[in-house]
């Protein structure tokens, strides 16, 4: 069964996701725009076209479903809604999981939209390919591939990295805990050594053993 690509289930989310009141150009991808106008609904179409691996949902559930897919699409390329990433989550709201050779970092508030803006530099044409969601109350879980094209820099301890126009597709493993609507941690896990292979970064093996 061919798995539908995040453009797909934004169409089959149509009741869930509402037109943007303002568009960006593809040129004009890395501009967040003003905050995405949604709807709470997802109808049983909508839901028998998701990759869900249990579609008896609760209405609690259903919704927590909406709001993870809200985020999803803005952080889409086309779309970067960067404060309407940030609306989604509680005051007190955490994103871990987004980090590099440093370790784990922790996003809170304005950093949540600061990383929509640089993934829309890095990949301008950046989406998700949804390929298993599974909702059990208030917990999200989701098997995805970030996708796009390296047409930004990438900045890393030694320096910045040029873009290749490589084609980027990394597998992720993200799981979004939801309280009373509203997304109080969203833990990303990155596979980040295909991600680093697909940049050319390759490991440094003889320096690990040296020390």
């Amino acid at each position: 069964m061919k798995v539908p690509s995040w453009k797909t289930i934004t169409g089959l989310a149509a009741a869930a996701i509402l037109a943007l009141a303002i568009g960006a150009a593809p040129s004009q991808a890395a501009t967040p725009v003003q905050s995405t106008k949604v709807s709470a609904g997802l109808s049983a179409s909508d839901l028998s076209k998701l990759p869900l691996t249990d579609r008896h949902l609760t209405e609690r559930e259903k919704a927590n479903l909406a709001v993870v897919l809200r985020a999803y699409h803005a952080g889409e390329g086309d779309v970067l809604d960067a404060q309407g990433f940030i609306d989604l989550f509680a005051e007190d709201g955490v994103l871990n999981g987004i980090g590099g050779v440093e370790g784990q970092t922790s996003l809170r508030g304005k950093q949540l939209g600061d990383l929509i803006v640089w993934l829309g530099k890095f990949l301008p044409d950046i989406h998700r390919e949804l390929k298993q969601i599974t909702v059990n109350g208030d917990v999200v879980s989701i098997e995805l591939s970030i996708q796009g094209t390296f047409l930004g820099p990438f900045e890393t301890p030694a320096g910045v990295i040029q873009p290749t126009g490589a084609k980027i597709d990394f597998p992720t493993a993200d799981f979004w805990y939801l309280r009373n609507g509203k997304v109080e941690v969203f833990d990303c896990h990155i596979a980040f050594a295909t991600l680093y292979a697909q940049l050319g970064v390759l490991p440094d093996y003889a320096s690990a053993v040296g020390n």
